[in-house]
């Protein structure tokens, strides 16, 4: 028999015994005992767990008896003084005015006391019962126009031409007479008589490319500001730099002004090429989102190299992105006579390995094509490039550009080893080896 069914019988039946002790006590069979309750070391948490935040008593609130409640109620719940509501009845109707007032003799104070909840902190909402302004963060746009016709259809291009002649034909005005006018006068009144900036702004940022419509529907959007209206025109200018010569009129590349000390004139002359272009899906509950990923380059063509890597949802932005954090990444080559490489270079990322051999002059770029076009934007002429193992279109690149970056210079080993270093081609062709 084994020795721990009796000992678990005999637990089961202490614990019952110490449950019960009016019960008197019987002897449990075995069979019973494998269907008890399995025996816990751990005592009973009897106790009430202990909340994670300290409770407020009433008591310390004040509000305790009916009047600290009244007393709250009136200074936090006031009511309308006469003054205020003459100014309310001056803005709203005698209907609205009963309203209001049935709305006030409804809701009791000591209840917003009691029950309300109101909010302290900085981010709560700017009124409590002042419904008479709109604020955009928290209201939505009133619908003042009327909702859409079915029937209604874009215009043809007939009737658009039909409808920029009666829009200017409505310009002119009615009780001027130019028979026997000038040109000249009759441009002196128009101006003096037609806000042109205004209705140009109407026509185009707001045109109306429906027939059979009741006028412009309700949007979302808000509308556009015009840059010729009057109190807006001078003030909303963008900081242009004078000496960008206009070439950044939008500021595409002003923090890369900041970043690097160039010029745009000088980013511009920069020579940026994409290499490397993947297709990257996020899966959502929503489905997939697919972003463009860019590999890009940038070099002067005078010994300064730099990459850049982007990823977004369009691909011009992706590329843009990329394009400048090559430029804002370049760092100096090492380079043979501004020709070719020191010696020969090897570099592994991943499973690609390129090796880099320096070439004589005249031996031209035989490489690859992503390799071609590190190689020319860097300033190098002469050189062989191959990949023995994997042809990866992303490591091949990094592992190209950590090949150039990890050349040996000649001169800091002679440095190092405490001799001079010759060149016998600048010696042998008297310095005219470029």
């Amino acid at each position: 028999m084994s020795v721990v069914q009796p000992a678990r019988c005999l637990l089961s039946r202490r614990l019952a015994a110490a449950a019960k002790p009016a019960a008197a006590t019987k002897a449990v069979p075995s069979s019973q005992c494998r269907h008890a309750a399995p025996f816990h070391s751990s005592p009973q948490l009897a106790a009430r767990r202990k909340p994670r935040f300290k409770s407020i008593r009433a008591e310390e609130m004040g509000l305790i008896s009916p009047e600290k409640i009244e007393e709250y109620s009136k200074q936090t719940f006031p009511q309308y003084t006469p003054e205020e509501m003459e100014v309310l009845k001056k803005k709203y109707t005698p209907e609205q005015m009963a309203a209001l007032e049935a709305g006030e003799a409804a809701i009791d104070p000591n209840d917003l006391t009691i029950q309300g909840r109101i909010r302290r902190d900085p981010y709560r909402l700017p009124y409590i019962d002042d419904f008479s302004k709109i604020y955009p963060i928290i209201d939505k746009r009133p619908k003042t126009a009327p909702p859409p016709n079915p029937r209604a259809r874009f215009m043809t291009s007939e009737e658009h031409t039909e409808d920029l002649t009666n829009r200017l034909e409505n310009l002119i005005p009615k009780d001027v007479n130019f028979e026997g006018m000038s040109g000249e006068e009759i441009e002196k009144v128009l101006q003096e008589r037609v806000n042109f900036p205004m209705e140009e702004a109407k026509y185009f940022l707001e045109p109306e490319t429906l027939t059979n419509s009741n006028g412009p529907s309700n949007s979302a959007l808000a509308p556009a500001l015009g840059k010729k209206l009057a109190g807006v025109s001078g003030m909303y200018k963008a900081p242009i730099d004078p000496a960008d010569e206009g070439k950044d009129d939008q500021g595409v590349y002003q923090n890369l002004k900041r970043r690097t000390g160039l010029s745009v004139r000088d980013i511009l002359n920069i020579q940026t090429k994409v290499l490397v272009i993947r297709y990257v899906d996020n899966q959502t509950r929503l489905g997939k989102i697919r972003s463009a990923w860019i590999l890009a380059i940038a070099g002067n063509g005078n010994g300064r190299l730099g990459v850049g890597e982007a990823k977004a949802v369009e691909m011009g932005v992706a590329k843009q992105k990329a394009k400048l954090l090559a430029i804002q990444n370049m760092q100096p080559i090492p380079r043979y006579e501004d020709r070719t490489i020191y010696g020969t270079v090897r570099a592994k990322v991943g499973a690609t390995i390129v090796q880099i051999d320096a070439r004589p002059p005249g031996f031209g770029l035989r490489a690859s094509h992503r390799l071609f076009e590190i190689f020319r934007s860097v300033g190098i002429h002469d050189i062989a490039a191959k990949m023995p193992r994997s042809r990866n279109p992303m490591n091949s690149v990094k592992a190209c550009i950590q090949a150039l970056m990890s050349q040996k210079d000649p001169n800091e080993i002679a440095l190092g080893r405490g001799k001079k270093l010759v060149d016998v081609r600048k010696v042998y062709y008297g310095g005219n080896v470029y």
